[in-house]
């Protein structure tokens, strides 16, 4: 989480902190915030930041418009990304879709059901969300057995 956080505080131009907000605030893909509908979380810090840059930028056509008009590209995303990446000192490889996969960790981690998390990210097939889960150290950790649990 710290890790995220690093690249966030890396992002001074509002209107690109509020496209990685609401990236990683509902674990959405690369198109979903620049080119298709979806409905999922929308954090009240995300939701607050939103409404100070629609009162700053008042966008006409698109949430995120270019300088010349017309939405953001995929490309653009990307570039806001690395450019924060860089700037926030992360060592590792990281990409757009690292958000996404870091918000589901991050659920897994708050110990949010798989089946929900497969709901806020579109998924169709359980499967296919799986692959986004991994075993974390935090989330084994803190599982008790069930037999400390018998009043024996």
């Amino acid at each position: 989480m710290e890790e995220v956080a690093s690249v966030f505080r890396a992002v001074g131009n509002m209107k690109h902190r509020c496209i990685l907000y609401i990236i990683y605030s509902g674990g959405l893909r690369l198109s979903e915030v620049t080119k298709k509908d979806r409905y999922t979380l929308l954090s009240e810090r995300t939701l607050e930041l939103l409404r100070m840059y629609f009162r700053e930028f008042k966008p006409k056509d698109w949430l995120f418009e270019g300088s010349e008009g017309g939405k953001y590209s995929d490309r653009s995303v990307q570039e806001i990304f690395y450019k924060a990446v860089r700037k926030s000192g992360l060592k590792r490889h990281a990409t757009v879709h690292t958000l996404r996969h870091s918000f589901v960790t991050h659920l897994l981690e708050q110990g949010t059901d798989i089946r929900y998390i497969q709901e806020l990210l579109g998924h169709s097939n359980i499967k296919t969300t799986l692959i986004y889960s991994h075993v974390t150290r935090k989330g084994i950790d803190g599982i008790r057995s069930p037999l400390d649990s018998l009043n024996i």
